[in-house]
């Protein structure tokens, strides 16, 4: 039996009717004291880009299983459906591609006016390979930062313990156990 194919770019994430889970990773400098207070705190920028991935794995890929310099804090940021849906409709893609923009000087302008970057990074599996199939990452700047942290933010989670306890079982072989803590994420309505 095959699996079934996915489309090529999907959202997939864990969410409920009103909110959506993204992951970043941290310092603990940022990210103890934002699950400790359930916000941002101040030493986070809200004037610069900000990167949020609906895909625990890809965020295990980007953070290497927590173990990156200033990555050490994964967090799972519960924001609401609202935000995430208004950063997707005024986003740009992070970069230029013929028949979707006029050109690319169009796309220029566009880019620098949105709040909000859509870029399809591969999907990864448990042993964090490139899958054929790709995942999102949504940078917010500007307006979009700051409603993603005073506004949209719902809770935020230390998942690191989890991220370690999943590594260690990939890293002893026993990928059927590490694949049953995973959060559990599905296609995202409206996210392809």
């Amino acid at each position: 039996m095959t699996a079934p194919t996915r489309p090529q770019h999907e959202i997939r994430a864990q969410h409920t009717d009103t909110t959506i889970t993204v992951y970043q990773a941290y310092a603990p400098f940022i990210g103890l004291p934002a699950v400790r207070d359930g916000r941002f705190p101040d030493a986070w920028k809200r004037d610069r880009m900000t990167w949020i991935k609906p895909s625990f794995l890809w965020m295990m890929y980007r953070c290497g299983w927590a173990t990156k310099e200033g990555q050490e804090t994964v967090l799972a940021v519960e924001i609401t459906r609202e935000g995430f849906d208004w950063a997707l409709a005024n986003s740009e893609l992070s970069h230029y591609v013929r028949g979707v923009h006029p050109d690319h000087g169009t796309w220029r302008q566009s880019l620098r006016r949105s709040p909000a970057r859509v870029q399809w990074d591969p999907e990864r599996d448990l042993r964090l390979n490139r899958l054929t199939y790709r995942s999102l990452q949504l940078g917010l700047s500007g307006d979009a930062a700051r409603r993603y942290a005073d506004e949209w933010t719902v809770s935020i989670r230390d998942v690191t313990p989890l991220a370690r306890r999943i590594h260690e079982l990939v890293s002893a072989g026993r990928l059927d156990e590490a694949a049953e803590l995973l959060p559990p994420e599905v296609p995202y309505p409206g996210g392809t």
